[in-house]
């Protein structure tokens, strides 16, 4: 997830400091989005939107969204105010790690059960998830099918979710050759798909990561990259609190290389971008 600035228009619409903070507490209250430096954005981006609705300024959307707006009202303010950007292989460094230090300590200790819980919390539109389960698939190799390596990817966005669902991709050439030939089919317009066995295993849902982290497992890993470097300080430091407890001991926590956690954090770093409890 990310939040880029655009131009602004001759049809941009003003807003009032009022409106302006009303709107950003709502959004960094409901879904930990800090927005207070982003007046521009939220001006340039939302003018010919709330046009479109029949609204008349600034106030009557805040009004309406505050007190009425309902889920896919959100959606559509969220989608204007964000942009989901990823990619695969992104950040090789921490798939390095994943691929060489974290796969073998967790699938060591569950030979028994042969059950993982991975979560790639904010999947955008669906590249990390499938990444990460191609690298599970290509470390277990001919013991995959005897383990449960289904992941969970969560994201606040439908619009995200619908494309990461879809799993239809221009493939970078950074990806491995026998990657494209295994993982993927091919698809119009020179974009290919991702196929069956790498898309059953990955359990796509709607998650606002401001919410109480209640799934019924806790996890071996948590993917939770360029997220948190759209929230203040007292949000990433909750968040990174929630994911700690939602972390099986010996359990992992990888975020970007453009973020950190509060120095009071309760996870160790074992590498650039990765912690462990």
């Amino acid at each position: 997830m990310s939040s880029e600035g655009g131009k602004g228009s001759a049809l941009s619409m003003p807003i009032s400091d009022a409106d302006f903070n009303r709107l950003v507490h709502f959004v960094q209250s409901k879904y930990g989005i800090d927005l207070r430096q982003k007046k521009q954005l939220i001006v340039s981006r939302l003018s010919n939107t709330i046009r479109s609705q029949g609204f008349a300024q600034f106030k009557d959307y805040v009004d309406y969204m505050l007190t009425k707006g309902n889920s896919e009202d959100i959606n559509h303010l969220l989608s204007k105010l964000t942009t989901n950007y990823t990619y695969f292989m992104r950040e090789m460094g921490a798939f390095d790690f994943f691929n060489g230090k974290i796969m073998p300590d967790i699938v060591a200790r569950h030979k028994r059960d042969k059950c993982l819980a991975v979560w790639s919390a904010g999947c955008s539109s669906g590249e990390e998830p499938y990444n990460i389960s191609m690298y599970m698939m290509d470390y277990l190799g001919s013991q995959a099918s005897a383990w449960d390596t289904r992941l969970l990817a969560t994201d606040l966005s439908m619009e995200a979710l619908t494309k990461a669902r879809r799993g239809i991709y221009e493939l970078p050439d950074t990806l491995p050759k026998s990657w494209k030939k295994n993982y993927f089919v091919p698809a119009e317009g020179g974009k290919f798909q991702v196929a069956p066995k790498i898309k059953n295993n990955v359990i796509f849902q709607q998650f606002n990561l401001m919410d109480p982290i209640k799934f019924k497992r806790k996890f071996d890993v948590i993917f939770c990259r360029n997220v948190m470097i759209y929230f203040d300080q007292a949000t990433k430091k909750a968040l990174a609190e929630r994911f700690y407890e939602a972390t099986v001991p010996g359990g992992y926590l990888i975020i970007s290389m453009s973020e950190n956690l509060d120095p009071g954090t309760k996870y160790r770093r074992v590498g650039a971008s990765i912690f462990q409890k």
